[in-house]
């Protein structure tokens, strides 16, 4: 299992932190939360990481894409969160794309995936319908009629919910609430009748929203994948963003722990650098060796979804090990950024604040450190 990057890796790791740094700096984001943008990220540099290839990175070859693995994109991921790049990448393509890879029929991925390579479509996976993420504990329902589904619900924390084209929504065709048994996924039209968006406003400026479905009526072919059994695949859906989530935190975690080096090297206290001072420097060597732990998870995880060899559970474990570390690591980094630059890390002035606030959103979204730790020990047999 490679834990460094290839060549090819590199050299996409390096052009992807040129863009970033270039033409989707902080700033930029900063933009758009002062300017009340309608759709909360720059459809100009969305077209320009179109145009790198980035939207069909993970993409088979078959269906437009060009097949880098997750590996590339990860990598990518990592460089947009050093930036906080606002795209619809974690929406469209980390979770409906790899949805419809993995559960779509061949009809669908030529449909869809090609369309989401070129840019044409944004997508959107709807899931979660509580306050805490739980994959199985889904209410919205999905009936069958004379004409194909009946789908009503609601669904919560649904990012990109307000531009995207389409909807992928996790519905329950049978079974009790809990059960992972009769879940089924479908693919529905933003835009149609009965379908409420209402945009929500997110403290790290990212795109969510919140959906309501009333009576939304769906024909045979909505249905993504078997009728009922959608949830195996929905899982590996869900474990390959997780993974990917966890490669754009780490990105975070290192350009804050860069910015908290760079502050100790320039402020002055009573006459003296505070880099010198020995208890920030053991706060700063806990930070780096967390980091390095952080950096060998998602290296794991991301070399596993690219190895054919690896199980179903193995990902599964190496996805919560990730996202649990990331999302405790990210929490230490980014309270230590805000504190070790004192008051003026508490201001707006400072781009320190923002990555507290997507520390918080991103610790949260698809699961936290507890959901992880919970599901890695069920993983185990514990």
């Amino acid at each position: 299992m490679a834990l460094v990057l290839s060549e090819d890796q590199q050299l996409l790791k390096d052009s992807a932190k040129n863009f970033c740094e270039q033409s989707a700096p902080v700033s930029v984001l900063r933009s758009l939360r002062d300017s009340g943008d309608k759709d909360g990220f720059s459809r100009d540099v969305w077209n320009q990481m179109v145009e790198l290839g980035w939207a069909g990175m993970a993409v088979p070859e078959a269906y437009g894409g060009f097949d880098f693995g997750y590996g590339g994109l990860g990598v990518v991921l990592e460089e947009t969160g050093k930036t906080l790049v606002s795209s619809p990448l974690i929406a469209t393509v980390l979770l409906s794309a790899t949805a419809i890879n993995e559960l779509g029929s061949e009809e669908q991925k030529q449909e869809f995936l090609p369309r989401i390579v070129a840019g044409e479509l944004l997508f959107s996976l709807a899931i979660d319908e509580h306050t805490t993420h739980a994959p199985s504990r889904i209410e919205t329902t999905a009936v069958k009629s004379d004409s194909g589904y009946v789908l009503d619900g609601k669904k919560t924390f649904v990012l990109d919910a307000h531009v995207a084209d389409k909807l992928i929504v996790v519905a329950r065709t049978s079974g009790s609430r809990d059960s992972e048994n009769g879940i089924s996924l479908f693919i529905v039209d933003a835009k149609s009748e009965g379908v409420n968006i209402s945009r929500t406003s997110m403290v790290d400026c990212r795109n969510a929203g919140n959906i309501e479905f009333n009576k939304v009526q769906l024909s045979e072919l909505a249905l993504l994948g078997s009728c009922d059994e959608a949830f195996a695949g929905l899982n590996k859906t869900l474990d390959i963003a997780r993974i990917g989530i966890a490669a754009e935190m780490l990105g975070s975690i290192q350009q804050v722990f860069d910015l908290i080096l760079d502050f100790l090297k320039q402020r002055e206290q009573f006459g003296v650098l505070i880099g010198s001072f020995q208890g920030l420097q053991h706060r700063a060597a806990t930070m780096y060796s967390e980091i390095e732990l952080c950096k060998s998870s998602v290296r794991a995880a991301l070399s596993a979804l690219d190895n054919q060899e690896s199980s179903e559970s193995e990902i599964a474990e190496l996805a919560s090990i990730a996202k649990s570390k990331l999302s405790e690591v990210f929490f230490l980094v980014s309270n230590e950024g805000v504190q070790m630059h004192g008051g003026i890390g508490m201001t707006d002035e400072f781009d320190i604040g923002f990555y507290i606030k997507r520390a918080r959103v991103a610790q949260q979204f698809l699961g936290d450190s507890v959901f992880h730790r919970d599901r890695y020990a069920t993983l185990n047999g514990f």
